[in-house]
């Protein structure tokens, strides 16, 4: 089953390399920072993963823990804090915590996968969205998949989409047996399934999986890799795409490769 693809996003004459919160060279714990994203790009990356969660201002935000305790300064919950009061605090004791809104400004060459975190971060992203036309430029993706298609009703334009858990649960459970034509109708919405090699005892990434969603028009994406011997493995079942914290590595394969 051929299916267009909603944007050029994913279109790629080889897999895609994304770099998990953008990287943290050894020695710092500067995720989700500016400084991480650039660090990626320097590796070569065009491709950055992040995460979405909204201050009580209102502002979408570029930061993954609903706590700030483990990553910054800072203590207690993002969603109680301003971004006026976010702005003083410090990822890794030395980078701010930036908008998304700043991230898409300061990448404009940028491709960006992103999580929705909270429900309160659908109309502020939609609003970032529309208002500089990134609709070809990002994957819109949750493990809600009712987050991720609040967003995709209100888009002016088709924009690449990743499925949530129930999503990747569908496919997990009925892609083995379900018609391709009803299995594709479940993931109407969905481009990509971007998930573990294992879940628990349950592994998810093979090759007939891999198969099945080539069957289906779909790509897979395997988070979160770190070991080159993995990465190798996966790209030879035919992943689409890998995401890593270790940028350096996962750079050094695809040129090992010959991917770059």
């Amino acid at each position: 089953m051929s299916i267009p693809p909603r944007t050029g996003y994913l279109e790629s004459d080889v897999p895609l390399a994304f770099a998990h919160r953008g990287f943290s060279p050894r020695g710092t714990a500067i995720e989700n920072s500016l400084s991480a994203f650039q660090a990626a790009t320097e590796q070569g990356f065009s491709y950055l993963e992040t995460d979405l969660r909204t201050s009580a201002d209102g502002v979408l935000m570029v930061f993954h823990d609903l706590k700030l305790d483990r990553a910054t300064n800072g203590k207690g919950k993002l969603s109680r804090r301003s971004a006026a009061e976010l702005s003083n605090l410090l990822i890794g004791g030395s980078e701010a915590i930036p908008s998304f809104e700043e991230m898409v400004l300061t990448f404009p060459e940028a491709r960006i996968n992103f999580d929705i975190k909270d429900a309160a971060s659908v109309e502020p992203l939609i609003e970032v969205i529309e208002k500089h036309s990134l609709h070809h430029r990002i994957c819109v993706a949750s493990f809600a998949d009712r987050r991720r298609r609040a967003v995709l009703r209100r888009l002016s334009q088709a924009t690449t989409s990743s499925g949530g858990m129930a999503s990747i649960a569908a496919f997990v459970l009925l892609s083995g047996w379900l018609p391709r034509g009803l299995m594709r109708g479940v993931l109407h919405d969905v481009d990509c399934l971007q998930l573990p090699v294992s879940w628990g005892i349950f592994r998810l990434i093979t090759e007939k999986s891999v198969q099945r969603a080539h069957a289906l028009g779909l790509k897979m994406h395997a988070w979160t890799i770190n070991d080159k011997q993995q990465m190798h493995a996966l790209f030879d079942l035919g992943v689409d795409g890998v995401m890593t914290d270790r940028a350096d590595l996962l750079a050094e394969v695809m040129r090992e490769r010959g991917y770059w």
